[in-house]
């Protein structure tokens, strides 16, 4: 005989997706990973293919565990690329399409960063990997969001970002138009390259993947923890670019005066470096002085499971019970 679960949570990157099974009371039946979400790339068919390989895999492990799922009641999804509005309600109807559950709600996947780092549906995450977005939500259901789509939306940041403003800066200074920095000598050694001329030759040829300039944001932190102005002064704007995102957020849910939760998550922000961290925490404390941040260590599919039974209507117990079994 089977079991209905409550949800199916999904947390859908660029670059993997993972899906949880979780039952009416909270336990996680099974879990898979599976390939990146990239509906832009491959159509959206192709992308919710690879949430099914996923999802098909978390059935087979629930049946090897002796657990066979007759139905599900929710799908909780939070993907990457789920940037706009319009984009949620197209990715909602292509889910509802395939019937793995009896409703659906899909989210940008930044929600899912937010829920797993709060008690409740209450507070503001800023997200600060790749790319920079942030989003924030209260209890009655009322979200706060930014398209966060690159520069057309006004974004400024990102690990990308910050790799591309080091190297602007740093060719700049070698040839002259730009003032001194440490960093025309950093980057280029990164790649065991001795100078900003050689470094802009290799990526325009190709000899470098154009992919590796992520590798870029840690030379530019560790060369503005060595005292460079230069660097130092864009570490500090990504601080205040973290700042603005999050109290405008606050302020537009009614949270800039009330003790509320700023998330902090992301690859760029979870490396902790200190600068970073210390700027953030002075900005913030001037402009939300009863925000608490808070650094996100629980994985995002937790959090699209805890919106799942949020959808749900789950008891707290419930909800306890899963985070549980991801602390």
């Amino acid at each position: 005989m089977g079991v209905n679960a409550a949800v199916l949570a999904i947390d859908a990157g660029n670059s993997k997706t993972d899906v949880a099974l979780i039952g009416p009371d909270g336990a996680v039946l099974s879990t898979a990973r599976g390939g990146g979400f990239q509906p832009a790339a491959v159509s959206i068919g192709a992308a919710v293919d690879v949430l099914g390989a996923a999802l098909d895999e978390a059935l087979a492990k629930a049946r090897g565990l002796g657990t066979e799922v007759d139905s599900v009641a929710h799908v909780s999804a939070c993907l990457a690329n789920a940037d706009l509005p319009v984009e949620e309600r197209e990715l909602t109807e292509a889910l509802r399409a395939r019937g793995w559950g009896g409703t659906v709600e899909v989210r940008n996947d930044t929600f899912a960063i937010l829920r797993a780092g709060v008690d409740e549906p209450r507070g503001v995450a800023v997200v600060c990997g790749a790319g920079i977005n942030c989003v924030g939500m209260v209890p009655d259901g009322r979200t706060a969001r930014f398209p966060a789509i690159g520069r057309i939306s006004g974004d400024w940041g990102g690990g990308s970002g910050l790799a591309e403003e080091a190297l602007w800066f740093a060719s700049r200074a070698e040839d002259g138009r730009g003032e001194p920095t440490e960093l025309a000598r950093t980057l280029p050694a990164h790649f065991g390259l001795d100078s900003m001329y050689a470094l802009i030759e290799a990526l325009h040829r190709g000899q470098i993947d154009s992919e590796r300039r992520h590798e870029l944001t840690p030379v530019l932190f560790a060369t503005g923890a060595a005292g460079d102005p230069v660097a130092q002064a864009l570490v500090h704007r990504l601080a205040e670019e973290v700042v603005v995102l999050a109290s405008v957020a606050l302020g537009r849910l009614g949270l800039l005066d009330e003790e509320a939760p700023v998330v902090l998550g992301g690859s760029v922000l979870a490396a902790r470096h200190p600068q970073l961290d210390d700027a953030v925490a002075a900005l913030l404390a001037d402009r939300a002085p009863k925000a608490e941040i808070r650094m996100v260590t629980q994985p995002p599919v937790l959090g699209a499971g805890l919106l799942g039974l949020d959808c749900t209507g789950a008891a707290p117990e419930v909800h306890d019970r899963l985070r549980a079994q991801y602390s």
